[in-house]
């Protein structure tokens, strides 16, 4: 499963900065079949510790983390909307990402140049996002005028609730506010498809990454945000051309981590793990599958062909330690076609 996380921002506001201390050590891409990459994105694995542990207990050859593609993608100015500077190649890179990482700096710097010429979090995050409402706000107008004529048409019934949709939307992008908020059934057939087709730029889910030049200090209360985390990201870059153990010798330790964790969970995505001698894997899914749905992370027959799964926690498979001691000791759950996958269940499906 490809995730893409797309770190957008003003100019030098520490993006590209950001994006060399993430991508200081890619994973093996011969195990990937996205690993064709172009230079401005880099596959970071996701930080598991379940993952070691397992594959240590199994012996396995092969060890294979979860992974989020991070994209630098083009700094954005006042008018991206209308193509100043490079707006237009922001807004195509941007359609492509799962999420929006949003670098805000709040560091004083006189030797960096801000593009405002002042340091003001708030504001640049209103930049930002009005620029990719005014993007959204184009993209429901098309979308708009091309219901409004099928309303006139054969399938009048459906293009009057698409034209219905897209209203609701861009009630919210004109108060200025993220397509996001809007108060929908995505759940609903229609909704799903009208919402996929338009690929609004918010709608995605939003990360915001304060780069500070001090983590431990309080926020303003107009930055706080439960889907942001704070970076002092020159020192990151630092740490990228350490060791772990300079790092600690210096009493420095990255917080990257924490920034590849929420961008992972505001995806709304678990990780189930499979391991053996062969190999210990991590695989993403979304939240809420079915056994056989999960399944097919794996393989694709894993749906249709699925039987049953045998499902254990990873802390008790390592308390076990090893599956045949496991299913010995009665730990094996036996899950059918109705089980929820949790994060961190080890599975062995049958098929």
């Amino acid at each position: 499963m490809s995730l893409k996380i797309g770190i957008v921002g003003l100019p030098n506001v520490g993006k590209s900065t950001l994006f060399k201390a993430l991508t200081k050590n890619p994973v093996d891409i011969n195990n990937y079949p996205f690993c064709t990459i172009e230079p401005n994105v880099g596959i970071v694995k996701v930080p598991d510790n379940r993952l070691d542990k397992l594959a240590e207990m199994s012996k396995s050859a092969k060890k294979i983390p979860a992974v989020v593609e991070f994209v630098d993608i083009a700094g954005l100015v006042k008018g991206a909307s209308v193509g100043e500077g490079l707006g237009n190649k922001f807004l195509a890179n941007i359609r492509e990402v799962d999420a929006i990482a949003q670098v805000v700096r709040i560091f004083q710097n006189d030797k960096i140049s801000h593009v405002h010429n002042r340091i003001d979090p708030a504001e640049d995050i209103d930049v930002i996002n009005m620029e990719l409402i005014l993007a959204d706000l184009e993209t429901v107008g098309k979308a708009g005028t091309r219901f409004e004529k099928e309303n006139k048409g054969p399938a009048q019934k459906e293009a009057g609730a698409k034209l219905e949709i897209v209203r609701k939307i861009k009630m919210v992008l004109e108060s200025g506010r993220l397509a996001s908020e809007t108060e929908l059934d995505l759940t609903d057939e229609i909704t799903s498809i009208v919402v996929r087709e338009m690929q609004l730029l918010t709608m995605k889910p939003f990360l915001y990454v304060y780069n500070t030049s001090d983590i431990n200090k309080s926020l303003p209360e107009a930055l706080e945000n439960k889907n942001a985390v704070k970076l002092d990201v020159k020192i990151e870059e630092e740490l990228s051309e350490m060791t772990v153990e300079e790092g600690r010798e210096l009493g420095l330790e990255s917080s990257l981590d924490s920034l590849i964790l929420k961008s992972y969970e505001i995806l709304g995505l678990i990780t189930f793990l499979t391991t053996g001698e062969d190999e210990t894997r991590a695989w993403t899914i979304d939240k809420g599958l079915k056994a056989p749905e999960a399944g097919t992370a794996i393989h694709n027959d894993f749906r249709n062909k699925f039987i049953r799964a045998e499902v254990i926690q990873w802390d008790k498979l390592l308390e076990a330690g090893s599956w045949g001691k496991a299913r010995e000791l009665g730990l094996l759950r036996t899950e059918g076609k109705e089980y929820l996958v949790q994060d961190g269940d080890v599975i062995e499906f049958k098929i």
